[in-house]
């Protein structure tokens, strides 16, 4: 069996490759209905194109919604498992993007990190405790002012590379491998398009966790909800009696809200609601949430404690407003992917023995979140997540360890070695 060490994936080439990803802005827009949903990111989807091409994958194909799927055949005679890797290439909304400065941190000592010292802002491990983890390891980190993108850049990277060292190491033995890079998979949408029989792969793995070693086939529940509160305006000096204020409205919706159920107050396997976009006037006020809950019951019992809020409120309001007050539109999002991967439980079992082979701790646990393998998984590919090494994603703190990246490289080459030598009957 080949053996390799981290030294092999050249550090310094994983940087170069991931801040060519990370300085094309590629924010997608939940508020656009188009596919990819910005067209920039195109930009980073045709660079992709011509790289896979370059490093000598084939069968490389990009389709009109700008995904992207690649082929490394196999370099054995048995037949074995295609197995696939995917990451997506579009960064959160909730920061800008835009004009990223990525920073390098050599050697790190442990000690506050200034990012931009003109505006004072400084990524401390008195606040970020992992940061902790990564004494003496090389952080490429913001400059203050965007997001950095490992989410999930790095996984695009981390899966490049794999395929390049794959490559030029025809001695390491594999099945045929798919790689599939999305856009838009930050607004909940990098699947609905993805052609899984296209695809091709008996199962997947997406590279978009966070810290080193995780490792995740169970994630939330979840959906959206939007809230529309009407009002009426009248002059507040004349108003007794007939002025209703939307936004006080939607304030008292909030507050009917379980305390301590939100995302800042829980953890673990502990759901939440989350209001994420409030905006209004007197007349009309819109209040946009999120539902989590890894336990399909509870996650029901969430959307119905809405509907029942909505229902006392409109019933409060009945008499005064003539008609509902507040409307509310609910739609699933995505489930648990637990439930499909669990019949096929040896692909976790595949990837957490890939990471004890080389020295990595597995961290099984639940996704506080969904990846496209949630979705993908419910659309006939199972799909477990595995870490690609970024912390504090979707804002100015985020940062990755390149040791991390390596690993991840590492990760993805010992899953096709392993998968290729190993007992296949269980496909």
């Amino acid at each position: 069996m080949f053996i390799f060490a981290s030294k092999q994936i050249k550090m310094q080439h994983i940087i170069d490759r991931f801040i060519s990803y990370v300085t094309i802005d590629t924010e997608s827009d939940h508020k656009s209905e188009s596919t990819p949903s910005t067209a920039k990111q195109w930009d980073l989807a045709n660079k992709l194109v011509e790289e896979l091409k370059a490093i000598g994958m084939q069968d490389v194909t990009i389709d009109e919604k700008s995904y992207i799927m690649a082929t490394l055949p196999s370099n054995v005679t048995q037949e074995v498992p295609v197995i696939g890797f995917i990451s997506h290439f579009d960064t959160s909304p909730d920061f800008t993007g835009a004009n990223v400065k990525p920073q390098i941190v050599s050697n790190y000592d442990g000690k506050d990190i200034v990012l931009n010292a003109e505006k004072n802002i400084v990524l401390s491990p008195s606040y970020f405790k992992d940061l902790l983890l990564y004494k003496g390891q090389t952080l490429i980190t913001t400059d203050g002012t965007t997001l950095l993108g490992a989410d999930d850049k790095a996984g695009i990277t981390e899966i490049v590379t794999a395929m390049e060292f794959l490559i030029n190491n025809p001695e390491i033995k594999h099945g045929k491998i798919r790689v599939g890079f999305t856009p838009d998979e930050e607004i909940g949408r990098g699947a609905h398009h993805f052609d899984v029989e296209k695809f091709g792969a008996d199962w997947a793995y997406t590279m978009d966790g966070s810290q080193i070693g995780e490792l995740e086939y169970e994630n939330f529940n979840a959906a959206g909800a939007k809230i529309t509160f009407k009002g009426k305006s009248v002059h507040p000096g004349y108003a007794k009696g007939k002025m209703i204020n939307s936004m006080l409205i939607a304030n008292a919706f909030i507050n009917e809200l379980p305390a301590g159920e939100t995302p800042e107050e829980t953890k673990g396997y502990e759901g939440f609601f989350h209001v994420h976009h409030l905006t209004g006037s007197i007349e009309e006020t819109v209040l946009e949430l999120i539902i989590r809950d890894h336990n399909k019951k509870k996650f029901e019992k969430r959307k119905e404690l809405i509907e029942k809020i909505t229902r006392k409120i409109n019933k409060k309001f009945a008499k005064q407003f003539g008609e509902d007050i507040v409307i509310t539109e609910i739609k699933d999002q995505y489930y648990n992917m637990k439930e499909k991967v669990l019949p096929v439980k040896h692909i976790v079992d595949i990837a957490e023995k890939a990471m004890k082979e080389i020295g990595i701790k597995p961290l099984i646990k639940p996704i506080r979140g969904g990846t496209d393998g949630s979705q993908l998984s419910y659309k006939g590919l199972p799909c477990p997540n595995i870490f690609a090494g970024g912390h504090n994603f979707h804002g100015k703190y985020e940062y990755v360890p390149v040791e991390s990246m390596q690993k991840a490289v590492e990760v993805i080459v010992k899953i096709a070695q392993l998968t290729a030598t190993e007992d296949s009957s269980k496909k």
